[in-house]
C-alpha cells in the first residue's frame, strides 16, 4: 500500500513539474541571450510583409483588405501576378514587384490556403531524409515547387535585373508555406546564379515570415547570410519538427496536437533529436519579435533579437493562446512596423543623449 502511494506521489510530482515547466515557458525564453537587431537590418521586414499581403488582393488600385496604413506601394510596378489557376497547383500564388525607389526586385509568395488541395500535396510530398541537397536535407515538396518556380520565372527575373543595370537586389519572400518555397528558391538561385544572369550572392536575399522547417541545420547556418527568418513571439510553426502535413491536417485541433508534441519532447532525450542530421529547421539568420513578457499583461513595445543559433533554434513548443495568432502575416506586419519605429526612436534618443553629453563636456572644458 505504502509502495503504491509512493509511486503515485512520484508520478504526481513528475507530472506537476512537467506541467509547471511547460506552462511557464514563454516564447521570449528562446532568444533571451540574443543581441538586439539594428534598425537598418530589420527595416525591410514590414515592407516585405505588405508585399506578401498584396498577393491576396485582386486589384491593388482598389484593395479590399489593406493593412493599417495601406500597402504603400505603386500598383504600376507590379510586373506579374500569378494565381492558383496559372501555377496549376505547383506553387502558391505570387507577384513580382520592381521597387524602383529602393532598387529591389521582389518575388513575394503567399501562405497556405486551407481550401486548396494543391497546397496540401506540396506538404505531403516529403519524408524524413527523403531529399538531399548541397550536402544537407531539405523538404522534397517545397524544393520541387521552388525549382518549378525558378524555371517558370528565371527569364522574367533575369530580364528585369539586366534592364535595371544589374544594380537592383533580388529579394524572395514568403509566409508560412510560401516561406519554405522562398527559402529553398533562394538556395537554388545561390547555387545556380547563371539562371539569373550571374547575379552575385551579395545581391540575393530572402525573408521567410513565420518560417516552415525546410532544411537541415548545416544548410540553415550555411545560408544565414542570405536567408532571414522572422518569428513573432510564440508562433508554433518554426518550433515543431512534426511533419508539416500533420500540423495542417490537425489545424482545427491544433491545441491537442501541440500538447502531444510537448509530451513527446518530454520523453525523447533532446540530444538524440538534435543529433539526427535529417532533422529540418527554420532557415538562416533568425529574427525574433518579442512583445509579451512572462507574468506581464498586455502587449509592450516590441523588440527584435537576432542570432544564427545552432543550439536552441526554437526547439520547444510554447503552450500559448497566441501560438496560432502569432503565425498570421497581418500580426507580423503590425508588430514589425512597431518594432522598427520603436527601435528608431530609441536610437534617436540615444544619439541625442550622446550629443548633449559631448556638448556639456565641451562647455566644461572651455570654461576651465
Amino acid at each position: 500500500m505504502s509502495v503504491s502511494c509512493g509511486v503515485e506521489c512520484v508520478v504526481l510530482l513528475g507530472c506537476s513539474r512537467w506541467a509547471w515547466k511547460r506552462c511557464t515557458y514563454v516564447g521570449s525564453h528562446d532568444s533571451e541571450s540574443w543581441p538586439l537587431a539594428t534598425p537598418d537590418e530589420f527595416e525591410p521586414v514590414p515592407r516585405v510583409c505588405r508585399l506578401i499581403l498584396a498577393v491576396y488582393e485582386t486589384d491593388l488600385k482598389n484593395p479590399q483588405f489593406p493593412p493599417e496604413g495601406g500597402y504603400r506601394l505603386n500598383p504600376d510596378w507590379v510586373l506579374k501576378r500569378v494565381t492558383y489557376e496559372q501555377t496549376s497547383g505547383r506553387a502558391p500564388p505570387y507577384i513580382i514587384y520592381a521597387d524602383h525607389d529602393r532598387k529591389e526586385i521582389v518575388l513575394a509568395i503567399r501562405g497556405l490556403n486551407l481550401a486548396k488541395d494543391s497546397d496540401y500535396k506540396l506538404l505531403l510530398n516529403n519524408r524524413l531524409g527523403m531529399q538531399m541537397f548541397d550536402g544537407g536535407y531539405v523538404h522534397h515538396g517545397l524544393l520541387k515547387s521552388a525549382v518549378w518556380l525558378l524555371n517558370e520565372e528565371s527569364e522574367t527575373l533575369k530580364r528585369v535585373w539586366e534592364e535595371t543595370g544589374k544594380e537592383y537586389e533580388m529579394i524572395f519572400a514568403g509566409h508560412s508555406l510560401g516561406s519554405g518555397v522562398a527559402a529553398l528558391l533562394t538556395v537554388v538561385v545561390v547555387n545556380h546564379r547563371n539562371s539569373l544572369g550571374g547575379i552575385p550572392r551579395s545581391k540575393v536575399r530572402c525573408y521567410a515570415m513565420a518560417p516552415a522547417r525546410c532544411m537541415s541545420l548545416n544548410l540553415a547556418v550555411k545560408y544565414a547570410d542570405v536567408i532571414h527568418s522572422i518569428v513573432l513571439q510564440d508562433d508554433f510553426l518554426p518550433r515543431t519538427a512534426t511533419p508539416l502535413e500533420d500540423i495542417f491536417k490537425s489545424i482545427f485541433c491544433l491545441p491537442c496536437l501541440l500538447f502531444l508534441v510537448c509530451l513527446r519532447d518530454t520523453f525523447i532525450p533532446e540530444g538524440r533529436k538534435l543529433r539526427d542530421p535529417r532533422r529540418l529547421y527554420a532557415p538562416g539568420r533568425m529574427y525574433h519579435i518579442i512583445e509579451r513578457k512572462f507574468c506581464r499583461c498586455g502587449r509592450f513595445p516590441p523588440e527584435v533579437r537576432t542570432a544564427i543559433p545552432v543550439d536552441g533554434r526554437f526547439e520547444h513548443i510554447v503552450l500559448s493562446c497566441n501560438a496560432t495568432s502569432d503565425h498570421g502575416i497581418i500580426w507580423i506586419e503590425r508588430e514589425a512596423e512597431k518594432a522598427v519605429e520603436f527601435c528608431e526612436i530609441n536610437i534617436g534618443t540615444h544619439y541625442d543623449e550622446i550629443f548633449q553629453h559631448i556638448v556639456s563636456c565641451t562647455l566644461i572644458f572651455c570654461c576651465q
